[in-house]
């Protein structure tokens, strides 16, 4: 009895793995952060402010009955314009079970980029304040800068914002 012979194709385009981001823009340049670790995305609500809170904090929101601190993370990035728009967007991530928000200009797509495309963050983004990018990948001509959002968001002036969250139900 002869079996048959499997063939098993080279790997090719078609088996790459591509990586799932979701993409927002701070100004004009636009960065991934990885799909699982965004909960959703909301428009900007009414923000409470904290009394002596850090600047970056704007303060917190109530989502569906939780309390969520909220960071603008335009101006953690620099930029220049921080104005309220209608394209202005929440997301929501989770760190260490707490759910935190970030204060981007837009966010609307998930971007599906071959890891062929992605390039190491390189000397540039290795050390100290940008140790927090993990590459840049390459879509259609344009770069996006893929971030760790736990790296970002885990350095000691932001102690006191994830602190300020509430712990996520184990439920989801």
């Amino acid at each position: 009895m002869s079996w048959p012979k499997w063939v098993v194709p080279e790997p090719g385009p078609l088996m790459e793995k591509d990586c799932q981001l979701v993409g927002f823009r701070i100004g004009n340049e636009t960065y991934g952060v990885q799909i699982g670790s965004v909960r959703e995305i909301v428009r900007v609500p009414e923000i409470t402010a904290v009394p002596n809170a850090p600047e970056l904090i704007e303060g917190v929101i109530n989502l569906r009955g939780k309390i969520i601190p909220v960071m603008d993370l335009r101006k953690r990035f620099g930029s220049a314009t921080t104005q309220a728009d209608k394209k202005n967007r929440i997301l929501v991530v989770e760190l260490d079970g707490k759910l935190l928000g970030l204060i981007v200009s837009s966010a609307s797509e998930v971007l599906k980029i071959p890891s062929s495309e992605i390039e190491p963050p390189g000397t540039v983004f290795a050390e100290g304040e940008s140790s927090y990018v993990t590459g840049v990948g390459k879509l259609k001509g344009r770069l996006i800068i893929l971030l760790d959002i736990a790296r970002l968001l885990r350095r000691p002036e932001y102690k006191k914002f994830e602190e300020a969250a509430e712990p996520v139900a184990m439920s989801r």
